[in-house]
């Protein structure tokens, strides 16, 4: 590939931050200012953690590429390098071409300037011109959806407002190279669409496109090819379903239930309650792979931690195919399950589906947990499910793997007229 080929290259790009560690705990705000006073130069223990090591790849013109990996493994310390919002610590960058980004929600808005304003302010940031911006305004605001308080200050727009119009603005003001985060989950459903349906426009139109996300559906569907990330490093580069394979299966071999790796697939919000999770066969025995029509358990074990004890334990499954998205989903709450004999410390929840009706694939899985309405704990495509290819109907052939999710058991008629 000649470098009039490339839009994206990156070489060597490592980032390491510095983190501070004090050992001293503090359970009040008196007790910290005296300690503070006593002690104005406290002694931390400084350690070096690389949010990226070594990265190197190139992203030829027009090539739509989805970064994927789990929780912390730098995809948006990546993102942020690429956007010059974060200088690197060694290694080079090259980008051919004006660079759109959209990392946070807001990124770039001024809370105390109305849409309209910040429009203008937004587009002269990504480097257009105001006759550019000018060209594009309509489009912009109709795809938002926020004429009716397009001069309204931004600081009264919900998270959902703010994301649409900024989304809008990178979108519409024609840069070179987009970057998007995982920023599109804050949109209800139907902005989401409108928006991967805006960036492969972008896409055909011959721009660049990275695109983080956890949705593998998402990535699947717009993206060609893909980056894997592990670690802080580069672990895979290629094409888009082979990638995400690679990342789910390795995501489950090997698989240790410990916090640390559990804290990756875990969202901000979430308690630290599940200590483990795991997929059980019919005899009890914890499995990855499975025929097509066998029996699965779904296996969470949970602790409070001597936190305040769960009086109605809930656990939910949803189940996500690779590429097409969420293949079913149940919980407790909703088939009439009630744990008895609470509260609970500590507990097993299990969710046994007798002859899983899932064509064969590669899916991951969601597990939640809560007490009676209320979410606590999430782990968000930490288990993996691989279904094979199975003669399941007896016939010496097995069902089509692009015929959807499920297989399904007919009872065939045929009538003379």
């Amino acid at each position: 590939m000649s470098s009039s080929d490339i839009s994206v290259s990156v070489r060597g790009l490592s980032k390491s931050y510095t983190i501070a560690h004090d050992a001293t705990q503090h359970t009040t705000v008196a007790e910290a200012l005296l300690h503070r006073l006593k002690k104005p130069l406290p002694r931390t223990q400084k350690e070096t953690f690389w949010a990226l090591r070594d990265v190197s790849f190139d992203i030829p013109h027009g090539d739509v590429v989805g970064i994927i990996g789990r929780n912390g493994a730098g995809k948006s310390t990546l993102l942020k390098v690429l956007s010059r919002i974060t200088e690197p610590t060694a290694g080079e960058i090259d980008l051919y071409g004006r660079v759109g980004s959209l990392l946070e929600v807001g990124t770039g808005f001024h809370p105390e300037l109305t849409g309209r304003e910040n429009i203008y302010l937004n587009g002269a940031i990504l480097g257009m011109g105001r006759r550019e911006i000018r060209k594009h305004f309509d489009a912009i605001v109709d795809f938002a959806g926020v004429e009716q308080f397009l001069d309204t200050p931004v600081k009264r727009y919900s998270s959902g407002m703010y994301v649409r119009l900024a989304f809008a603005v990178a979108a519409h003001l024609e840069p070179e190279i987009m970057i998007v985060d995982e920023v599109l989950a804050v949109g209800d459903t139907e902005f989401q669409k409108k928006c991967l349906g805006k960036m492969q426009d972008v896409a055909h139109s011959g721009r660049t496109v990275l695109f983080v996300s956890h949705n593998m559906a998402a990535v699947s569907n717009l993206c060609s090819s893909c980056i894997l990330l592990q670690g802080g490093q580069l672990s895979h580069y290629g094409p888009t379903e082979e990638v995400i394979d690679r990342y789910l299966t390795a995501a489950s071999h090997g698989r240790q239930n410990t916090n640390a790796l559990i804290q990756g697939f875990r969202p901000s919000w979430a308690r630290p309650l599940i200590t483990s999770a795991r997929l059980l066969d019919s005899q009890g025995q914890e499995q990855i792979s499975f025929s097509l029509g066998s029996d699965v358990t779904l296996e969470l074990t949970f602790d409070t931690q001597n936190g305040p004890e769960l009086k109605a334990p809930v656990m939910g499954v949803i189940i996500n195919h690779a590429t097409l998205g969420i293949a079913g989903g149940v919980n407790t709450r909703m088939s009439d399950f009630w744990a008895t004999d609470g509260p609970y410390g500590t507990g097993i929840l299990r969710c046994h589906l007798k002859r899983l009706p899932l064509l064969q694939g590669q899916y991951s899985i969601d597990l939640w947990l809560g007490d009676g309405p209320v979410d606590l704990d999430c782990l968000t495509g930490y288990l993996s499910l691989h279904i094979e290819d199975t003669d399941v109907y007896g016939t010496g052939r097995t069902p089509f793997a692009h015929m959807g999710m499920v297989y399904l058991e007919p009872q065939w008629q045929m009538v003379a007229l």
